[in-house]
């Protein structure tokens, strides 16, 4: 079965760091995408960073770019994503979801494109 688990949320102050965690299982990372999603109360899930795990393409919202970084450990079958310089804004559920990746050069970056979640890990950002 095909299993992620997100790891690493709580509380962090504006400006601070914060490193989320998903670990997968149940296939072979490097056929896949990897993606954070977050939603906040009273608003749409939205993208938040994407990993072509067989490419390593990425993919950033315009809201994290320069403050968030996506990265991976296929050994350890672990997706990063570390959140530096979060805002307020940033607070939200965070969650992570996998699909099987056909295209290189292709970072699926829509929720609908992936086949696969975790649960969520929620992120509360002090101000």
């Amino acid at each position: 079965d095909v299993q992620l688990q997100a790891s690493g949320g709580g509380l962090v102050q504006a400006g601070g760091s914060l490193r989320l965690s998903c670990a997968v299982s149940g296939f072979t990372v490097d056929d896949y995408a990897i993606g954070w999603f977050r939603q906040a109360p009273g608003k749409e899930r939205e993208g938040v960073s994407c990993i072509s795990l067989s490419d390593g393409s990425t993919y950033y919202a315009d809201s994290v770019k320069g403050r968030f970084t996506i990265s991976s450990d296929n050994a350890k079958n672990t997706v990063y994503l570390q959140m530096n310089s979060p805002k307020p804004e940033d607070m939200a559920v965070y969650y992570c979801a996998a699909t099987p990746t056909y295209y290189s050069d292709y970072v699926p970056t829509r929720g609908d494109e992936y086949a696969y979640w975790g649960q969520g890990t929620q992120v509360t950002v002090s101000s």
